[in-house]
């Protein structure tokens, strides 16, 4: 019987790295909290400006976050001023000195989280799940994708019975390491209950892996 694995946390170390990078040999705990609490609370303050990614570094008192967004302008705000305000807030959350990247992505179709939560807010919005599900991996494999997987699964339509729907499109190997492979999961809020939506894109074979060739 198969085993399923996360698709990024069996590459990391080879072509993936952690999304939060420090290390502490006591005091683990309350920083792995405030790592959550940051990253809900960024989630919730930008859940209009299509963040995809969220990194965090930590030096000593300083915590360093990146931001990678498809609207990097929301999150500058007019003269830098949202990102300003968005500083001091955290910087009262964690009582530490709080440094800000933003990182822009310029192709959105890429980024796995941003499909899924196209794909799950046009479910919120009744559109019918195989049509969302197409029109996401048309668009994903015309801006260069070498495959694309989406899953939904829930009351799809308002049946009673829960189930789970799939469409692929082009190559997905999940059990290459040296594929460039990337997967995430949102979820949707309807009427009839949550429905899942998870994606994954590989975007091609890395050729080099821990300084090795491939």
């Amino acid at each position: 019987m198969g085993h399923k694995t996360h698709p990024i946390g069996f590459r990391i170390g080879y072509n993936k790295t952690w999304s939060s990078r420090w290390f502490t040999r006591k005091g683990y705990a309350p920083l792995l909290k405030e790592d959550i609490m940051i990253r809900k609370y960024l989630r919730e303050r930008l859940r209009r400006a299509a963040v995809a990614k969220i990194e965090i570094e930590r030096m000593d008192q300083k915590v360093t976050i990146s931001i990678y967004t498809a609207r990097p302008g929301i999150v500058i705000g007019r003269k830098g001023q949202e990102v300003d305000r968005l500083r001091d807030e955290l910087k009262h959350l964690t009582q530490k000195e709080i440094s800000i990247n933003i990182e822009e992505i310029r192709i959105p179709e890429l980024e796995p989280l941003l499909v899924a939560e196209s794909v799950a807010r046009q479910l919120v919005q009744r559109i019918a799940f195989r049509r969302a599900m197409k029109k996401a991996i048309t668009a994903t494999m015309r801006v260069g994708a070498r495959g694309v997987k989406i899953s939904c699964a829930g009351r799809l339509s308002g049946t009673e019975i829960a189930r789970t729907e799939w469409y692929r499109d082009g190559r997905l190997p999940l059990q290459t390491i040296r594929a460039d492979m990337d997967y995430a999961l949102a979820v949707a809020k309807t009427t009839y209950g949550t429905i899942g939506v998870k994606v994954w894109i590989y975007k091609g074979d890395l050729m080099r892996i821990k300084g090795k060739e491939a």
